[in-house]
């Protein structure tokens, strides 16, 4: 049976179709509010951003992108120092930003809380407006990807990326730096959601693997993160994500024969050329190399590749996850699993603080 016959008509699939017109809104509703969090940020020096699961994974495209292009200091925050430790911070230079796509998850509510009490300024990023979380911020970034029924996270997590976006360009000294190629990013969604390129390749090597690990670098190691995070939750494979640093210090000895290895990476940037290296390396070890994205010659090291955006690195995070949510919705169907709603998850989670 072909995944078309097993589940057609998905809801995960139909809200990754979505995508586009929520990135259209989240950037027309988010773009006006770039004064106000300029105007919040003004006496501080530092950005903390606090998350968890796919939300943690958008925080840490916005700390790369908030270094890398606004040279800011960014930083993700340990929820645990808040409402385990109680621990009594200096948060006056800090912008802290709480990000979760129900505004409802009470570890990070109560998060938000204590780096106020702790004389921080406040952001929250969320797809809920009248949420705890954005009532309580001082600024509420709500992205517009509407009501989301699938567990899996896809267009709340590319709002998110969206936010973080915005976020960033607040704070730099011309806004609208990245404007030009964020107004392109919707239009590159839906050409990677039209032609799936590589996609069924890509699928059949995921299946035959007995492991697979997920690695990216820079501003694509959320991405990384991210794909790892969809096809251990959705599809029930055991999966490794990591920095391409963290895979060439040690766990790179364990790739060998019948482990699939994901590669996520930009068009450009100083690590395009690093991540080419990466897979030829992964082939000689023996792995079945899946790259998703990447620069011209990316392709050609890799034994399947998935087509990503033609988007410049800084933005690319925000259509490269799409092609890698196309391969994992169709690699759960594959496998006769229903990706809209993974054995064991929930829409909103709950930590032990919440019990």
């Amino acid at each position: 049976m072909t995944a078309q016959t097993l589940a057609p008509g998905t809801q995960m699939a139909r809200e990754m179709a979505e995508q586009p017109d929520a990135v259209r809104r989240t950037l027309a509703a988010l773009r006006p509010q770039r004064a106000d969090v300029a105007h919040l940020f003004e006496g501080r020096s530092r950005v903390l951003l606090v998350a968890r699961g796919s939300s943690d994974n958008a925080a840490v495209y916005g700390s790369y992108l908030l270094e890398t292009r606004v040279g800011i200091v960014a930083g993700l925050a340990s929820a645990s120092v808040a409402t385990h430790y109680a621990a009594s911070l200096d948060l006056s230079d800090t912008l802290v930003v709480s990000v979760s796509q129900s505004g409802s998850t009470a570890e990070i509510v109560e998060t938000q809380a204590w780096a106020r009490a702790c004389g921080a300024a406040t952001v929250a990023i969320t797809n809920v407006a009248g949420s705890p979380l954005a009532c309580d911020a001082d600024v509420a970034l709500v992205t517009q990807a509407g009501p989301e029924l699938a567990v899996p996270a896809t267009k709340t997590y590319v709002g998110q990326l969206v936010a973080m976006a915005v976020l960033a360009t607040a704070l730099a000294p011309d806004p609208a730096i990245l404007d030009a190629d964020l107004d392109r990013v919707a239009d590159e969604i839906e050409r990677l959601l039209a032609a799936r390129a590589g996609v069924g390749d890509a699928v059949e090597a995921l299946q035959a693997a007995s492991y697979a690990v997920v690695a990216g670098r820079g501003l694509m190691l959320g991405t990384a993160l991210e794909t790892a995070l969809k096809l251990e939750e959705t599809c029930l494979r055991p999966v490794r994500g990591y920095s391409y640093a963290d895979l060439r210090h040690g766990p790179i000895s364990v790739v060998t024969s019948g482990t699939a290895a994901v590669l996520v990476a930009a068009p450009d940037g100083p690590l395009a050329g690093a991540m080419v290296d990466l897979a030829l390396d992964l082939r000689e070890r023996g792995a079945v190399v899946v790259g998703i994205g990447g620069s011209a010659a990316f392709p050609t090291a890799c034994d399947v590749h998935v087509a990503g955006p033609d988007l410049p690195e800084a933005v690319a995070p925000l259509a490269t996850v799409v092609a890698a949510q196309l391969v994992v919705e169709e690699l759960a169907q594959a496998l006769g699993l229903d990706p809209d709603a993974p054995r064991g998850l929930s829409k909103v989670t709950s930590t032990d603080r919440d019990s």
